[in-house]
């Protein structure tokens, strides 16, 4: 009799395990990959505590092609197939390095796509918003390795709309929909204007604190 009963209590255990296990995976996205670097919330803390902070502002006008992109990183693959290639799940790419199948997870807004066209690479630190924190005074070449820096946080897949969302916008002015990414979206960018010497404004110094301190 107890045995029958310990029997079927560990059945039903099991069962009850299995169907957690069952909702936890379908609770999680398609794909959470992220880009490499980024820190941890001590190391974001003392990078922002390092920079410089000052009003935005740029010796010329902003120029998009001043930021030579998208150039090839590895092999065939430009930067942002590169992105695309290992941010996705399941993802053949052809002799050119561009994405024939996969499936994409955008981390700012939650969206899911199979059709690579539909999703942009976005800089998390904007090329207009590092031209006017002291990337006016870079050469051509370290703007071009900013734009296409594949080792650090700096490139994102995520929905083009999103992408465009957010334009030029530093955190004090635009945050992703998605408040799960907010940790590791602030301390993405701590880490890229810490690692290419970039200002940040007081507002936007503000905004990084408040995030780390309420989201991380």
């Amino acid at each position: 009799m107890v045995r029958t009963f310990l029997r079927h209590a560990i059945t039903a255990l099991s069962a009850l395990s299995a169907a957690t296990a069952l909702v936890v995976g379908l609770a999680e996205p398609a794909s959470a990959a992220v880009p490499p670097g980024i820190p941890t919330k001590a190391t974001a803390q003392s990078q922002l505590n390092s920079l410089t902070v000052r009003a935005e502002g740029a010796s010329s006008a902003y120029d998009r092609a001043l930021f030579p992109h998208w150039v090839a990183v590895e092999g065939t693959c430009d930067a942002r197939e590169y992105v695309l290639k290992y941010d996705g799940s399941n993802v053949t790419v052809d002799s050119t390095c561009k994405a024939t199948a996969g499936s994409w997870y955008s981390e700012y807004d939650g969206v899911t796509t199979t059709d690579a066209s539909s999703f942009d690479i976005d800089h998390m630190v904007p090329l207009a918003e590092a031209w006017n924190s002291g990337a006016d005074t870079w050469t051509t070449a370290k703007r071009r390795d900013f734009a296409n820096d594949v080792s650090s946080p700096q490139l994102w897949a995520v929905s083009a709309s999103s992408n465009r969302s957010k334009g030029d916008k530093d955190p004090a002015k635009w945050m992703p929909p998605r408040t799960a990414i907010h940790c590791s979206y602030v301390k993405s960018w701590i880490n890229v204007k810490y690692r290419y010497g970039l200002a940040v404004d007081s507002a936007e110094k503000t905004a990084l604190q408040n995030n780390l301190n309420s989201r991380c």
